[in-house]
């Protein structure tokens, strides 16, 4: 059996689609469809069922998937590191996706020694879901996720927690009764305006639920959909808002914010690194991986 049919195989397995498979494995979709057929044939069995949206494996295509992807993977990762020789990992540009003010604060810092190992990086910023749509079809390779990623084509490693705080400028800190706070919540907020990153206010939305176990009521008087934007109109003393604890620490230490409340069990969210099935131990990868894994804690 062709290697090459197999790697167009787990392609269109993992995917479920034969135009992102094309992508990954740089063929027409003509030609991977043309390979499926002729590995139908050599088996004599049917691998996938055409839907409208992509195709879906038969229990013969699953079965050949766990019994070829660790050889299939384990003989390309053989590959890379046969081409990148014992200089450099990267063989190519990789392409990384993730949230802008992690990757713009924390991550383009973290990866910067690489660079001079050859590393050639191409970042792409955006919110968690449409990037982890690009990961299957071989737009990113890899991808920090706000979320744990969903999907047999994906695997993922924990990140970094981040930690959420509730802050303001001094000037509208000292408007808020800290006791009242603890004793009964966002009612001794009601009177200060909501800086949000998006109108349905979802990280103010997670430590409501957490800290205080209701909802916010009040509509955002300021929506800027970057964290740094919301940083910036907090710190003017624009109104409050929630923060990751990574991005205002500055402003936390100088006193340009003040923490409203700090609760014994303060809200977090694991970030998680993404990357394609089968892919985590090309050299290219594994080496991005460790120097993010090693560098996270001290996010």
């Amino acid at each position: 059996m062709d290697l090459s049919l197999l790697k167009t195989f787990l392609a269109v397995h993992r995917s479920g689609s034969l135009t992102a498979a094309a992508r990954q494995v740089g063929r027409s979709q003509s030609t991977v469809t043309a390979q499926i057929r002729t590995l139908e044939e050599q088996m004599g069995q049917q691998l996938f069922l055409r839907m409208p949206r992509g195709v879906v494996p038969t229990s013969v295509a699953d079965e050949l998937a766990a019994e070829a992807g660790p050889h299939v993977d384990a003989l390309a990762t053989i590959a890379e590191r046969g081409v990148a020789g014992r200089t450099t990992p990267f063989t190519k540009p990789m392409h990384l996706a993730g949230p802008a003010e992690l990757m713009s604060t924390r991550v383009l810092a973290a990866l910067a020694p690489l660079i001079h190992d050859g590393l050639r990086l191409r970042v792409t910023l955006g919110l968690t879901d449409e990037l982890l749509a690009g990961l299957p079809d071989g737009r990113f390779d890899l991808v920090i996720s706000t979320h744990r990623p969903r999907g047999k084509a994906i695997a993922s490693v924990p990140l970094t927690d981040e930690e959420f705080v509730l802050v303001a400028a001094p000037r509208l800190a000292a408007l808020v009764d800290g006791g009242q706070l603890r004793r009964e919540g966002p009612v001794a907020l009601r009177e200060l305006p909501l800086i949000s990153y998006a109108e349905d206010r979802p990280i103010i939305r997670r430590y409501w639920r957490t800290v205080f176990g209701t909802r916010p009521t009040s509509s955002p008087a300021v929506v800027v959909p970057d964290l740094r934007g919301v940083l910036t109109a907090t710190v003017a003393g624009a109104g409050i808002t929630v923060l990751p604890r990574y991005l205002c620490a500055k402003e936390l230490a100088s006193g340009a914010l003040v923490p409203l409340l700090e609760p014994e069990i303060p809200p977090i969210n694991t970030l998680h690194l993404a990357y394609r099935v089968g892919t985590e131990n090309a050299p290219s990868i594994a080496a991005i991986r460790t120097r993010l894994l090693m560098q996270a804690p001290s996010w």
